[in-house]
């Protein structure tokens, strides 16, 4: 049986949680309490790409939103 997170003719769908960070989904599956859909259905390798061309900034906004009063104080 083929990992349904791992397998490359699987559909898949891209999600997103209050912190900004992204997720690769299987579609199949019940989109987990606190995420929501963002991006494509489709392809595991194409919602790896769109994710890799959406998701610029690895920190969770909590942290980016920390840095940046932290600066603004400054």
């Amino acid at each position: 049986m083929t990992n349904p997170f791992e397998d490359e003719r699987g559909e898949y769908v891209v999600l997103c949680n209050d912190e900004g960070e992204y997720s690769l989904w299987p579609a199949f599956r019940e989109v987990p309490p606190g995420w929501n859909l963002t991006g494509p259905r489709g392809l595991r390798q194409a919602c790896l790409e769109w994710i890799d061309e959406h998701w610029t900034d690895m920190r969770p906004l909590s942290l980016i939103r920390s840095m940046n009063s932290s600066t603004a104080s400054s």
